[in-house]
């Protein structure tokens, strides 16, 4: 990682405080990145503390190794979140963390770095995947998918209300030549888009569409969520850091699942049959946002919450 693809991590302090450190605890860090909630986790845990880091990015998996060669309470992994509980399993560590993170998303360097394909800012090769050697990358889904596929990928996971009309466009330009630079797919997503949002590139959705199908981010997250909870022992946090609706939703509709039941999420009349219901998880007060001085520092902290629950049994 060069310094201008310098990372800075969103809501360090609070974060790492809402985890409830103990000294010897176990805890692991969902999505190591370039490790800055890692290494304060660390600075907290006394020596018979542990910590676990997983992380799909080969850059981001080797920062982990360095740090893991300067301090033998933590191991990095490079697997996917949603995998954890075979990892534990393996590690003999189910059902014994003092804590989970998760801070979700794309990281800076991600997104600085044009060869990764992440953003429409740099022009770079269209990739988009965190961990670049595993998958299909943004331009073979663009090459080979269906016209109605892609206009989903676009409305589902990129909230595109001119989905249809700008997936026409692609699959128009691919029969013409082939995608295979972010900058070109950039231009003919904005001539596309007949309503531009002030202050945001009118193909800032339909790329965020495409990360997420392409990493799979939204399975991972529902996965994710459920094997934290499982690999969690009693009195042990869950923290979670979102970056946009989709993600904050399945948080919070899972985190209200283990508080109130499943029938709390069930539209309003319909007739269900009483079941007793024990919480499984305590949140720990509302939703947290960035700072002002944070998110002046960093803009895109701005979109970032933070959501924190405790496990009851």
């Amino acid at each position: 990682m060069t310094p201008r693809f310098r990372h800075i991590t969103v809501l360090l302090d609070e974060a790492v405080e809402a985890l409830a450190i103990r000294t010897n605890g176990c805890y692991l860090d969902g999505t190591f990145g370039r490790g800055g909630h890692s290494r304060l986790i660390l600075e907290k845990l006394g020596p018979d503390g542990r910590l676990l880091g997983f992380d799909k990015d080969p850059l981001a998996i080797a920062t982990g190794n360095a740090l893991a060669a300067e301090d033998g309470r933590f191991v990095v992994v490079q697997r996917s979140f949603a995998e954890l509980g075979d990892e534990l399993a393996v590690r003999g560590l189910a059902g014994q963390l003092d804590g989970v993170l998760l801070d979700l998303g794309v990281s800076s360097p991600q997104l600085d770095d044009a060869e990764r394909g992440f953003s429409f800012m740099n022009d770079g090769p269209l990739d988009m995947r965190m961990d670049p050697s595993r998958g299909v990358s943004a331009a073979q889904f663009i090459a080979s998918a269906a016209e109605d596929e892609i206009a989903r990928v676009f409305k589902e996971y990129g909230e595109e209300r001119f989905a249809k009309r700008m997936a026409r466009a692609v699959v128009v330009r691919r029969g013409e030549q082939p995608f295979e630079r972010t900058a070109d797919l950039a231009e003919v997503l904005k001539v596309a888009n007949p309503a531009w949002e002030k202050g945001k590139n009118p193909a800032t959705r339909a790329f965020q569409g495409l990360r997420i199908h392409v990493n799979n981010e939204l399975d991972d997250l529902n996965q994710g969520l459920d094997a934290a909870f499982e690999a969690l022992q009693v009195g042990g946090r869950l923290v979670v850091i979102s970056f946009h609706s989709l993600e904050d939703r399945i948080v919070k509709l899972f985190m209200r699942k283990h508080v109130k039941g499943a029938a709390d999420t069930l539209p309003r009349n319909l007739p269900v049959r009483f079941v007793p219901f024990e919480p499984r998880l305590k949140l720990l007060g509302k939703a947290q946002f960035a700072p002002e001085a944070e998110t002046r520092a960093n803009p895109r902290s701005r979109s970032a919450v933070m959501r924190v629950a405790e496990k009851l049994r």
